[in-house]
């Protein structure tokens, strides 16, 4: 075993454990470094306060609504150091190749790598080995940081000596169907209670949405994946946690998030999304949380009501077997009464319209990623794509 491996009584996840202790002396190693250069002596003695330069990446594909808004967010950070953003453009059919251009060709931090496949861990290598900095930010064209995002990580890479800090995605929207997807996504009941989405206290993590990563440990553990089409940002940092690096979440980085806008695109995703947990499973087994079996449970709940409901109808079952059959209907009541009570309870879902949508938003994750799971799980993630934003949508519509 090696010597900063975890003991068997210690998780990778602990921050006693000696790999973090190991991040922590080289995150105060490269903040004190950082500081040396840009503050001279006082500022290597000051480590919390040190900016080394920052790379941010970006995989972009048909993102012409939302990617000069996200770039912006981006080259505004209200950070002291250096800083650059590679985009990674695959092959889109959108404007959105044109607004690439045109954003570098008007700033010198911005630079383009072309990426000839909708694969984001391929697009997301590709951008990381065009970077030069020793922090690297992982930012999307749908998402919006923070003011002082940059600033605020880099203070808690330096304070904790993880690997990768992460912190809340807050999902938002701009139509109704748009906002009861956000709702979802900030739920509970929509995505399991996961700490990025705002459900979780400070500390060591199992991952982390987006990611401000030490640039040594993610090269060290090879980068991204690149057979991994979704869930890429998760098996990457259990193999951060599995090297000894700490994962860490910082409840106050916050990142907007907006998601799909349309039944479609949302079913669509969370299918694929589902079909790589169900591959992930078939690699990693017990290293996946328990809350990811929660939505193909329910599918086969709601499979063996139906049957049980077509052999009522049929006949089949009648009298005590019948009555015992009808028993197979209280679960997915139970689960009706979550959704209806998730709508009623939900904050920000932005009125009337965007509320009574949040049961079947709910209900169209649950089953898509559920059916997706079962089937990853069978036959595996290869040729399993996410095609949810190819087809161009109007984040105002619905």
């Amino acid at each position: 075993m090696p010597a900063d491996s975890p003991t068997p009584t210690q998780r990778p996840s602990d921050p006693d454990y000696p790999g973090a202790r190991v991040d922590a002396e080289a995150g105060a190693r490269v903040g004190a470094e950082a500081g040396a250069a840009v503050h001279g002596e006082a500022g290597a003695a000051a480590g919390a306060e040190q900016w080394p330069g920052v790379s941010y990446v970006m995989p972009v594909l048909n993102e012409e609504t939302d990617l000069e808004e996200a770039v912006n967010a981006v080259l505004t950070q209200d950070y002291p150091g250096q800083t650059e953003l590679v985009l990674s453009l695959g092959p889109s059919t959108d404007g959105t190749d044109v607004i690439a251009a045109r954003l570098a060709a008007a700033d010198s931090r911005l630079r383009l790598v072309h990426n000839p496949e909708a694969n984001i861990s391929k697009g997301l290598n590709l951008a990381l080995r065009a970077t030069v900095h020793p922090i690297i930010v992982r930012v999307d064209a749908h998402a919006t940081l923070s003011d002082g995002y940059t600033r605020a990580a880099v203070r808690t890479l330096h304070r904790t000596g993880a690997a990768n800090v992460g912190g809340v995605m807050s999902a938002h929207g701009k139509g109704a169907v748009q906002r009861a997807i956000a709702v979802g996504y900030n739920s509970r009941m929509g995505l399991g209670g996961a700490a990025y989405h705002g459900h979780g206290e400070a500390g060591p993590a199992e991952s982390a949405y987006l990611g401000v990563f030490r640039r040594e440990p993610l090269f060290a553990v090879g980068l991204f994946d690149e057979g991994i089409a979704r869930g890429e940002d998760w098996e990457l940092n259990l193999r951060l946690r599995e090297a000894g690096h700490l994962v860490y979440f910082d409840p106050d980085l916050t990142v907007t998030y907006w998601p799909r806008a349309s039944w479609g695109a949302l079913a669509r995703q969370f299918h694929a999304t589902g079909v790589w947990r169900g591959e992930l499973v078939r690699r990693h087994g017990a290293s996946n949380s328990l809350r990811f079996f929660a939505p193909p449970a329910l599918v086969l709940l709601i499979t063996v009501a139906i049957i049980v409901a077509v052999l009522q109808a049929t006949g089949v079952l009648h009298g005590w077997l019948g009555l015992v059959g009808s028993l197979a209907y209280a679960p997915l009541g139970l689960y009706l009464a979550l959704l209806l009570g998730t709508a009623v309870s939900a904050k920000n879902a932005g009125g009337l319209a965007a509320r009574v949508l949040v049961p079947g938003v709910l209900a169209t994750m649950h089953v898509a990623w559920g059916t997706g799971f079962l089937r990853g799980v069978v036959t595996g993630g290869e040729g399993t794509v996410d095609t949810s934003r190819v087809r161009i949508e109007d984040p105002a519509a619905g």
